[in-house]
């Protein structure tokens, strides 16, 4: 740890950030500058300098690392410009705010930003997932979400592409899949402030997401084909569907639901993994 590095804390549910001041060993000495206060004591919330030990709580403090940043002094300026302030917000002004501000001059939050993506993400794909349900009931030629309603519906999506029932499926679970490669895309954006191997760790993430979703709407789509009567025929989707969906406790309209939503799991969930791995 250096004078004017970005520093920062565990403290279980969320992480604290500040500005390590004064010397280049951690001692006694050693001071910060951070937004002070809990979580759950917005009121109390200031920008201070206090000593490293109160900054640290009894945690692990770990130094967050810059491909680029500006000078010390300039971050020192930064810092000590905002002493004083008591203008803390969780979501526009947190504590990662002002220490990535103070040290590169941009004001942002990863942790709010990957948040807010993947509930973004969450509740994105749960709606694209219902509205295609929604659109299975009721454009095809047998209304409803019985086996006749759901296999008409299909093929009617599925035409609109040249094909049948199976087009219709992965022309389903492609939205909710594009809804959260799009939100994982985001949390693992490119940040030329970063150090290279974490850029590359995103980069290795956002093509591993798109490769996810696609590899998931061909295993949902194989599931279907194999744990009902096996083939794609009426038959074995309908068995298929109905097979998937008991394993949640319901039927075929279950299973539709969890096929149509398995490539936007499996895409967010490779993307990370391959993220982590890289990492």
């Amino acid at each position: 740890m250096k004078s004017g590095d970005h520093i920062r804390v565990s403290r279980g549910l969320y992480t604290h950030h500040g500005i390590a001041t004064h010397h280049g060993i951690a001692s006694a000495a050693d001071r910060v500058i951070h937004y002070t206060g809990e979580l759950a004591r917005k009121a109390n919330a200031a920008v201070a300098e206090t000593s490293l030990e109160d900054f640290a709580a009894g945690g692990v403090v770990e130094v967050v690392r810059y491909a680029r940043s500006s000078s010390v002094d300039e971050v020192f300026r930064r810092a000590r410009s905002r002493l004083g302030e008591t203008q803390y917000d969780l979501i526009w002004s947190n504590r990662e705010h002002f220490a990535r501000w103070c040290k590169t001059g941009v004001h942002q939050s990863e942790h709010v930003r990957n948040t807010s993506s993947t509930v973004g993400g969450t509740v994105g794909a749960g709606a694209a997932t219902a509205g295609n349900l929604s659109a299975v009931s009721a454009l095809g030629a047998v209304a409803g979400l019985s086996g006749p309603g759901v296999m008409s519906g299909l093929a009617t999506v599925g035409g609109v592409v040249g094909g049948g029932a199976v087009a219709g499926l992965g022309v389903l679970a492609a939205a909710p899949a594009v809804v959260s490669t799009v939100a994982m895309r985001r949390v693992l954006a490119d940040d030329s402030t970063l150090p290279q191997a974490e850029r590359d760790a995103r980069q290795a993430g956002r093509a591993a997401t798109v490769v996810g979703g696609a590899a998931g709407t061909a295993g949902s789509i194989a599931a279907v084909a194999t744990l009902g009567v096996p083939g794609l025929s009426a038959v074995g989707i309908t068995t298929g569907l109905a097979s998937i969906g008991s394993m949640v406790g319901g039927g075929m309209v279950a299973g539709a639901a969890l096929t149509i939503a398995a490539p936007a799991a499996a895409a967010a969930a490779v993307g990370y993994v391959i993220y982590r791995l890289f990492k």
